[in-house]
């Protein structure tokens, strides 16, 4: 297959990006804009691969699509260009509007342009996948999950950007007979993601000796996804599900925000120790919570065990060892990143 993935020098696209050059026979088109959180040092092994080409255009403009899509001529389409940082979006939600809904509109629209202009066993195959988030389901209590048929509900200008695109891409497939497919992901970590969320902030600010920040008392509860395990389901989405449908995709992680805090400290205690020889945890700071913060988000992840067969392979604790030592053996990545305009400096405080 010729697959074209939009967002593909992000933290979840460039993981993707590489999985399907390394473990599969597909060709890929990485489309991104390389803003502030796309990295093509995130891909360099791959740069001259012969199954891998860049394209630096952004989905917002439709022109530009259209020209990409008649020169590739992809089988699939994965889209993952998003922005995707709630205290970014509370900063400045008017970028979250044009890239992921306007930007998600004039994909759809050159898919359907390129998928009308199809026959054959070529539109027999064409598959276009959404990759969205748990957040448009809003907040849980104490108990439940979040099910594909949960009502959105969505609580900041982030989730509610991504709940307008997954609105979009349902009518899509409902209007035009567009073979969409739909995943809605719960919290994604490790390698290569941009440290403003939170794990790698943790780990970051740790070794810096700074105030490690946690929101509030730190009793948010969230379910984490191995970036690498999530790359795998949604390769498994579009390869075995069945257009029209939405697959979540989950963990099987939840924890709190301040035991994942008080993990990551424990792990760079016994991997990389303070000279003298404190707990990481000394530099935990509680700071005033975000605006709108959802206490609780949890998937059931029922449906693609029991239709497509994916469960995740990271379990409680090894994907948070993994990418505490990624981040230890890739201090030069992180520098490169941080030498720019964000250095950890908190977002979202609505002031």
């Amino acid at each position: 297959m010729k697959i074209l993935v939009a967002g593909g020098a992000g933290f979840i696209g460039s993981n993707l990006v590489r999985m399907l050059i390394q473990e599969t026979g597909h060709s890929v088109l990485n489309l991104d804009a390389l803003t502030y959180a796309g990295n093509l040092n995130s891909l360099a092994d791959l740069a001259d691969h012969p199954r891998y080409q860049f394209s630096h255009t952004n989905i917002c403009d439709a022109q530009a699509l259209d020209t990409v899509f008649t020169e590739y001529k992809p089988d699939w389409v994965m889209h993952l260009a998003a922005e995707s940082h709630v205290d970014r979006s509370i900063d400045g939600p008017g970028a979250f509007i044009q890239t992921n809904v306007i930007g998600t509109f004039n994909l759809l629209q050159s898919a359907r342009s390129h998928y009308e202009a199809l026959a054959g066993d070529a539109k027999a195959k064409f598959r276009f996948l959404h990759v969205s988030t748990d957040e448009v389901y809003g907040s849980l209590g104490e108990t439940g999950l979040f099910k594909e048929t949960t009502p959105y509900d969505p609580h900041s200008p982030y989730s509610a950007s991504k709940a307008s695109s997954d609105h979009l891409a349902r009518a899509w497939a409902d209007t035009y007979g567009l073979p969409v497919l739909i995943t809605n992901c719960s919290n994604n970590y490790g390698p290569f993601q941009f440290p403003e969320k939170l794990i790698p902030v943790v780990i970051l600010k740790a070794l810096r000796g700074e105030n490690i920040p946690v929101y509030g008392k730190g009793i948010n509860i969230r379910d984490w996804l191995y970036v690498e395990d999530h790359a795998d389901a949604l390769y498994t989405v579009i390869l075995k599900g069945k257009p029209g449908e939405t697959y979540n995709i989950g963990g099987y992680n939840e924890r709190k925000n301040i035991d994942i805090v008080e993990l990551l400290c424990e792990l760079l205690d016994e991997l990389k120790p303070r000279e003298d020889r404190k707990s990481y945890r000394e530099q935990i700071t509680f700071v005033t919570d975000r605006p709108g913060h959802d206490l609780r988000y949890a998937i059931d992840a029922t449906k693609i065990k029991r239709d497509l067969g994916w469960t995740p392979k990271q379990d409680h604790s090894s994907g948070f060892r993994k990418t505490v030592e990624w981040y230890l053996d890739n201090i030069a990545w992180t520098r490169q990143i941080l030498d720019g305009t964000y250095q950890l400096e908190r977002l979202g405080q609505n002031s």
